[in-house]
């Protein structure tokens, strides 16, 4: 997240200073006028928080070079002369840019807090340990921030949303709360779990989909390649000298004259669709549509949805306290699916029934129409008897197990299915090259060798 700072001036001439944080430039610049125009307030100076490299020593030690983020030059200057030192130079760092740490990062940090959390650690000493320790260079810097923060006494919550651009919404969520919650412990654990099965379903999933799609693609780009630039080269001639064509050979030159005649017409027929799907795919409409149809795909569809019940289960039971407090359990548990649909029909359906009309869990869930039969079961049995909690958990157990054991043979289903195609385009290929090199001339006093030398003439 960005930080900014904005001086601002009411209608009496009071002047006032405000800080706030924002993912982008623009965004951060549109919440601070929105809040002047709440407020009918004048702006009269915004300032964003960057990073300067600084030189400083010590009387006659060696010179320290070190970064430092600050609002403007002086803060850094003053910050470094309170501490003793000598400012050599401070400049603003010209080329601030900053990428988020993978995700393998995020959930090496939640995973050993948590183990540290169970050894009864204090949670500033694991931080200081997991800032000595950590290399991505953002995490780090973030980390520093959040535990300087913490050690001021601000809202653990408010601290890690100001970084959810890093560990992402929920799980900044998450972990601001467990602060707050009385079971830290157990929300690092859950938070740790929820986030190496969705780094596992992401990776299963490329398997499945995405490395078989590249797969067909580059083989799309060979063959196309072929017929249409290497394959004429040789077959071409034959027809220029009007010699009968074999029917695979002839068939792959009309094909390869047709490529070449319309190849503008056909790199938009591709590339247009791909381009609009693509564009449609980033919006917040198109995101919903894709992710509603993704549950219907055969096969795959039905194990994406069984593993976002498995995520909602997980952080449905780690938020879970009782009936009395189950909105918001209900509420960040559909969000942490990161399934616009799923997330919808809870939000919009759910939701609402249990607010205004009273009805149960299970109904609730039931009417959303997003949970399996199996599942609002095992809901209904655990409404009934008051373990809806154990239940949960169960159910994530169970749609784990299953999932995890049928996502793998789908892997393995489409790998054989992928390296058949291939064999086959290679097969024929192959037999269109031999039946080129059977072709023989029988024009009349028109020979092999004549051919050839007419050819490379």
């Amino acid at each position: 997240m960005i930080e900014f700072k904005f001086t601002a001036e009411k209608l009496n001439g009071q002047t006032i200073n405000g800080t706030l944080s924002a993912g982008t430039v623009g965004e951060g610049k549109r919440k601070i006028y929105q809040l002047a125009e709440k407020n009918q307030l004048k702006i009269k100076e915004i300032q964003r928080k960057s990073s300067y490299l600084y030189k400083v020593r010590r009387g006659k030690d060696k010179p320290i070079l070190g970064e430092q983020k600050a609002f403007t030059k002086k803060e850094v200057e003053e910050a470094l002369a309170r501490l003793g030192f000598d400012v050599v130079s401070v400049n603003k760092k010209l080329l601030d840019f900053s990428f988020n740490p993978p995700t393998a990062d995020i959930v090496t940090f939640v995973k050993i807090s948590a183990e540290l959390l169970d050894q009864k650690l204090a949670y500033g000493e694991i931080l200081n340990l997991l800032i000595n320790d950590t290399q991505n260079k953002t995490l780090k810097d973030t980390l520093k921030e959040i535990n300087n923060d913490l050690k001021k006494g601000a809202d653990s919550e408010t601290t890690f949303l100001k970084y959810q651009t890093v560990f992402g919404k929920f799980t900044a969520y998450m972990l601001g709360l467990a602060s707050k919650s009385g079971n830290m412990t157990e929300i690092y654990k859950a938070t740790a779990k929820f986030l190496e099965r969705r780094q596992e379903f992401k990776k299963n999933l490329r398997s499945a989909l995405i490395t078989p799609a590249i797969t067909m693609f580059v083989l799309f780009i060979a063959v196309l390649f072929y017929v249409g630039y290497i394959f004429p080269q040789t077959a071409g001639l034959f027809a220029e000298f009007h010699i009968p064509l074999p029917p695979m050979t002839a068939f792959t030159l009309k094909m390869s004259n047709f490529l070449a005649a319309n190849k503008i017409e056909i790199a938009i027929v591709i590339l247009i669709p791909l381009i609009l799907f693509w564009r449609f795919a980033r919006t917040k409409k198109g995101k919903f549509v894709l992710d509603r149809y993704m549950l219907k795909i055969p096969i795959l569809g039905s194990l994406v949805h069984k593993t976002l019940i498995e995520v909602y289960c997980r952080v449905f039971f780690t938020l879970y306290s009782g009936s009395a407090e189950s909105i918001e359990p209900v509420r960040i548990a559909s969000e942490a699916t990161g399934n616009q649909y799923f997330e919808d029909r809870i939000k919009s359906v759910a939701i609402p029934l249990m607010i205004k009309k009273g009805v149960g869990l299970t109904e609730a869930f039931e009417a959303s129409g997003v949970f399996t039969d199996t599942a609002i079961s095992r809901f209904h049995s655990g409404e009934e008897t008051g373990t809806i909690k154990n239940t949960a958990l169960q159910l994530a157990n169970y749609y784990e197990s299953e999932t995890v054991y049928k996502l793998k043979n789908l892997i393995e289903l489409v790998q054989v299915f992928i390296a058949m195609i291939i064999m086959i385009v290679m097969i024929l290929l192959t037999l269109v090259s031999a039946e080129t090199a059977t072709i023989h001339p029988n024009a009349p006093g028109f020979s092999n060798a004549t051919f050839i030398e007419r050819t490379i003439a």
